[in-house]
Formats: C-alpha cells, structure tokens, sequence
C-alpha cells in the first residue's frame, strides 16, 4: 500500500468515494450524513491519535464513533485510501487488521482475530487480524479471523467465514440456504367465522403452519 497522503485529501476522497458507490445518494451535502463515511473519518482520527501514542484520546473517539454509527473499528488498525463502508451497521475492525485502498465493505462484516485462547500465546506484538488487499469485497455478515492474508481484489461473498489465505482474485462464496415445498395450506376462513370452531376442525399440522405465519 502506497503511502498515505495528507488528512484532508484523504477525507475528501472518502467523501468522493460514497458518493461515487452509493446510488441512493443525491450528492456531496447527502452523503456527509452517511454512516459509513462518519465512521470511517472518526477512524482517520483516532488513528493518528493513537499513532501520536494519544491512547486515551485515540479509544475516546473511537468510542464515541461507535456508539454513534454501530461501526467498531480499533484506534490501531491501518485502513487505506478510498475505503467505503456501505450501511456500517455492526462492523468490527481489529486492532492490527491492515485494509488496502479501494476496498468495500457492507454491514456486519467482521475483521477479527479467532479468540484470546489462541492469540495469548502469540509472541508480543504479533499480528492477530487480517490483512486485506486492495480492491477486495467484503459482502454482508463475511467475517474473516485471524492473521490471514486476502489477495487484492478477492471476493468474499455474503455469510462467508474466511479463516485461511486466499489468493488474488479469488472467490468465496458461502452455502446456499435450502428451499423446501411449502406444506398444503388451509384456505384463508372468511370474515366472520368462529375462531375457535376454525381451531377445532385444524389439523395439528394446519395450526403449527399458520402459527408460525403469524395468522393467529
């Protein structure tokens, strides 16, 4: 990753970048509300703080920034430039996670480490998160543990747990959910008729199925 060029222009790229991904958005006044953007210029922040050795300052804002925008993301880690954040909601971010430019990263994605009961025997000051390369994406709840590697422009799909390195380009999809026939329904009962009578004629079957639907 090249290096980072002053703070204003990299705040203005992150402006120009959510404008650029975010087709709900109407322009640049638009997106100065948008989430993902207040998060990650609270990170731009915080990190140089921390980078400063201003800890304390460094955790505060990432704090405040977390309980504003859902997003989490440690003082420590480096992100790169023209990173989008769409949504935000329930992003985490570790300490030592190193995210490349132009990556994209949707909600409740999580960049972690795979637990203390591990990462307590590392060796002192060893990296516990991922490293992400540039134009990777992160699709929604994709979580990625530990001190992998993630090759530029790697896609890795919605749901999709990542605990190995993958290679440039490389895509990671997760199971897809089962789709079963839908069990004989009773038809709707017309306006007026006696619940409990309808429930007394109900198949056992019948009732669990409209119960679940959310009928009674």
């Amino acid at each position: 990753m090249p290096e980072q060029p002053g703070l204003l222009r990299t705040l203005t790229e992150d402006l120009d970048v959510v404008v650029a991904r975010d087709p709900s958005l109407g322009g640049r006044w638009e997106a100065l509300g948008h989430t993902g953007l207040s998060a990650l210029w609270a990170h731009r922040v915080a990190h140089r703080l921390d980078r400063r050795g201003l800890r304390t300052a460094a955790r505060f804002v990432a704090r405040v920034a977390r309980r504003r925008t859902g997003v989490e993301i440690h003082p420590g880690a480096v992100l790169g430039r023209r990173v989008f954040i769409d949504h935000g909601a329930s992003v985490v971010i570790g300490q030592t996670c190193v995210v490349g430019d132009d990556v994209t990263i949707y909600q409740q994605v999580t960049l972690g480490a795979v637990g203390w009961w591990t990462d307590n025997h590392r060796p002192p000051g060893a990296r516990r998160h991922p490293v992400v390369g540039d134009g990777v994406i992160l699709g929604a709840n994709a979580t990625v543990l530990g001190p992998v590697t993630i090759g530029d422009r790697a896609l890795i799909g919605a749901m999709a747990t990542v605990t190995e390195d993958l290679p440039p380009g490389a895509r990671v999809y997760a199971a897809r959910s089962v789709v079963r026939p839908a069990p004989a329904l009773r038809p709707v009962p017309h306006p007026g008729t006696a619940p409990d009578a309808d429930r007394a004629t109900a198949s056992p079957d019948a009732v669990r199925v409209l119960a679940s639907a959310g009928s009674w």
